[in-house]
């Protein structure tokens, strides 16, 4: 179900024809093959398979802060699944799929190919791949993709975005590359587990922070810190004019995905 909602999204109108398939509402007229429609009896539409190939690249964020989770999965897992399902979906389009996996810095570049042996190999790589820092930088990570892909892509940004300011390095990236980033977060990130003293630590920076959780006022004063800057990392894509989709670790990936891909079919069709 899902291939076939990824296919509808991002297959462009090249010049080499397909088939035909009866005319749904909000196909453009343009596109109805009057001969078969009137042997037919009903109206039908031609398709037509992309010209070009294109390009997916998988931006994701494997900084500490993925080692977070409060459900049956830790963030960085449900990050991993997230970006297998598309790199699947991306092969069964005959597109070619590329990966940057990065932390405050770009850890690895995997360029763009097509193939399932290729694609195993960039699998693994969600899987298994070892950062050698802990902290976030997604603004790099964008100029990076600016300067190794000249050509337009369709770019999946994977990440928590615990990542100082990335703004101006979004709208840049936007501009030149179809981007689509997608929100991770865990339940666990908004409420304080019950108990009295207890000890926070950020992954990223190691710095730790005592907390009284059997203060009602404590524990108030954390969620809305917390849902406060969860919204403002959502306002800059907002901003920027990007699609977010948010995907929690105790939801459905495949789930969410397959919304938006339904939400753009509607979306391109009107």
């Amino acid at each position: 179900m899902m291939a076939g909602h990824y296919r509808s999204v991002f297959r462009g109108m090249g010049i080499e024809f397909e088939e035909v398939r009866d005319y749904t509402p909000g196909d453009d007229i343009k596109h109805i093959d009057w001969m078969v429609s009137a042997r037919m009896g009903r109206p039908y539409v031609k398709r037509y398979r992309e010209e070009r190939e294109r390009v997916v690249m998988l931006l994701l964020d494997v900084s500490a802060s993925g080692c977070f989770g409060t459900t049956e999965n830790l963030k960085k897992e449900t990050a991993a699944e997230i970006a297998a399902v598309i790199a699947f979906n991306a092969i069964r389009n005959n597109d070619k799929v590329g990966a940057v996996l990065f932390t405050d810095q770009v850890e690895k570049y995997i360029p763009p190919k097509k193939g399932s042996a290729h694609v195993w190999r960039v699998i693994r790589e969600f899987f298994a791949f070892e950062p050698e820092r802990n902290g976030t930088d997604v603004g790099t990570t964008l100029a990076y993709l600016g300067r190794v892909c000249r050509k337009k892509t369709v770019s999946f940004l994977i990440s928590d975005f615990l990542s100082p300011d990335f703004l101006h390095q979004l709208r840049i990236a936007s501009k030149k590359h179809e981007l689509i980033a997608i929100v991770l977060s865990d339940p666990g990130e908004f409420l304080l587990p019950p108990g009295g003293i207890l000890t926070a630590r950020d992954l990223e920076t190691g710095e730790d922070i005592l907390l009284d959780a059997s203060d009602g006022k404590t524990r108030r004063g954390y969620e809305t810190l917390m849902r406060k800057a969860y919204r403002e990392r959502l306002a800059l894509f907002k901003k920027a004019d990007v699609d977010a989709i948010e995907i929690s670790t105790d939801g459905s990936a495949v789930d969410a995905l397959t919304r938006y891909f339904r939400y753009r079919e509607k979306r391109t069709r009107s």
